[in-house]
């Protein structure tokens, strides 16, 4: 049952039925008490004043019991709006920032979305997230966090405030609408735009605004956010198909390099369903485990002699075919699934290689690959050593490759797991070296044995720079007391000049593709004849 609505500092406020009851109560009491006074009056006649005065007295009896009633009743009127008013304060506003909450937020996202198609024109609804944020939580603490949150919120709305008018025909008509999801997660309307150039415009001043230090417990700390814009109502149906297509583009807008903004666009739509079905397949295929392993032998540069072979994942779904490591290996991280996966494949690899040498081979050494978030794990030493028990494989005959993000996020406890292994007598390799930020301190102070350089290097060893850049790593490799090993050599011309550099290990298509076992089993039958 619903009487009256009125609105309080922008929040919707509705007289329910409960407030309803209090108001009756608190004006219909002192007014129930007046009956009862007449009717006591009236049934005792001896108890009437004298002649005369009755009519005074019952005058200001009436008139006492009026104003008893009417002060009753502003009384509870007042606290029954303040109660109704901290109860939606806090059903609809962020307790950490004062900004309008989810819920609030998306019943002006469908009144702003059935505003546009009655008036025919065009708005926008953004996604922003902070970059990095974790990253502030975890070497600032949480209370510092939080107050990063504050002011992100106080800067949004004073931005949005000047510059959310672009673009539009009547902009006294409009006020954007800011609200804070959760996290590090903002999202915010900007209304009666002339098209996505004009939101990318205020998105764009907001970015530049955001950019600006921040002060925080007497330091400055610099910050940049994402964005995705959906235009409604081009872009969705309805409010939560808008704020899902935010959503996703302000994914795309990471995927592009952070700090910047990304309108959406049904492409967006296609993949992020493909990353969904890629998702659900590799959880079922993880129940069976339909992958296999295929291995890549790494040769000596000198005397050609297969060294190592490196295990490379392969998986052909019955629903989805072959899909590449490429794609499905960053789906794994990020939906929580590689640490099952890649003990998968330490265990196989481990057993593959025990398995020749138990068949009189002489095995080389198996190079897996380990994600970092397995690294990061604090049981993940032991998990190794565990397979090797298991497998009966000993700790020398492996080597685990790793990239250079592993070795620059989380530092302390990457190291303390890595020199336990190294200390086992497992070989570690920098996978990929020269794609990332590695700097001369991480290389000395990480156990590396090898470093691996990547195949871009190699490619490109027809130029001078190429050339010059190569060299520069095999000689800082070596001055490190590392080895250092070339991946992707395709030609005779890259692993002579590798050879004449002095590099010390040579992969690639030049000597032989990835295969099953048994195609290797021809590589290991010519070590083994030798």
């Amino acid at each position: 049952m619903r009487f009256r609505k009125w609105t309080i500092s922008g929040f919707p406020r509705t007289l329910d039925r409960g407030a309803f009851v209090a108001y009756f109560l608190g004006s219909v009491a002192p007014l129930a008490a007046l009956g009862v006074v007449v009717e006591r009056y009236a049934l005792s006649p001896a108890a009437l004043p004298a002649e005369g005065h009755y009519a005074i007295a019952l005058v200001a009896l009436v008139s006492g019991i009026c104003v008893l009633s009417l002060g009753s009743f502003l009384m509870l009127r007042r606290l029954v709006t303040r109660a109704v008013e901290r109860s939606l304060v806090q059903a609809y506003s962020d307790p950490l920032t004062g900004l309008p909450n989810r819920l609030l937020f998306n019943r002006r996202l469908e009144r702003t979305l059935a505003d546009a198609r009655r008036h025919n024109h065009l708005s926008a609804v953004c996604f922003l997230d902070i970059d990095g944020f974790k990253r502030i939580n975890d070497s600032l603490g949480h209370g510092v966090g939080d107050e990063l949150l504050r002011q992100v919120a106080t800067r949004l709305k004073e931005n949005l405030r000047s510059s959310d008018v672009i673009g539009r025909s009547n902009s006294a008509r409009c006020e954007p609408s800011i609200s804070r999801l959760g996290g590090d997660e903002f999202t915010f309307l900007i209304s009666e735009v002339s098209g996505p150039k004009s939101a990318s415009s205020v998105v764009w001043r907001l970015l530049e605004a955001l950019r600006k230090p921040f002060e925080l417990e007497g330091r400055e700390v610099m910050v940049t956010a994402s964005v995705g814009i959906a235009m409604i109502p081009t872009d969705g149906e309805d409010p939560e198909t808008l704020l899902r297509n935010a959503d996703l583009a302000m994914y795309w807008a990471k995927g592009c390099g952070r700090n910047n903004y990304q309108l959406f666009a049904e492409s967006m739509d296609t993949t992020a369903q493909r990353r969904l079905n890629v998702e659900r397949c590799l959880r079922r295929s993880l129940e069976q485990y339909p992958f296999s392993l295929v291995y890549q032998p790494i040769r000596d540069a000198h005397s050609a002699r297969v060294v190592a072979v490196e295990a490379l994942l392969r998986w052909d779904d019955p629903e989805l075919g072959v899909v590449g490591p490429s794609e499905f290996i960053p789906v794994a991280e990020e939906a929580g699934l590689i640490a099952p996966l890649g003990e998968w494949v330490l265990r196989t690899a481990c057993a593959q290689v025990k398995a020749w040498q138990d068949a009189g081979y002489r095995a080389p050494r198996m190079c897996v690959n380990a994600s970092g978030i397995q690294i990061r794990h604090p049981s993940w030493a032991s998990r190794v050593q565990a397979i090797l028990e298991n497998t009966g494989l000993s700790p020398e005959s492996l080597e685990l490759e790793i990239t250079e993000s592993t070795i620059l996020s989380e530092a302390d406890g990457t190291l303390e797991a890595l020199r336990e292994l190294s200390e086992r007598g497992v070989s570690l390799a920098l996978d990929d070296f020269g794609t990332g930020y590695s700097s001369l301190r991480y290389l000395h102070a990480f156990p590396i044995d090898r470093v691996k350089i990547d195949q871009t290097f190699v490619q490109s060893v027809h130029t001078g720079i190429g050339r010059s850049l190569t060299g520069a790593i095999i000689s800082m490799a070596h001055s490190l007391g590392m080895v250092a090993v070339a991946e992707g050599v395709e030609t005779e011309e890259q692993a002579e000049f590798l050879r004449e550099t002095g590099c010390d290990e040579l992969q690639g298509f030049l000597f032989a593709k990835p295969s099953p076992p048994d195609q290797l089993v021809q590589f290991l039958e010519k070590e083994k004849d030798e």
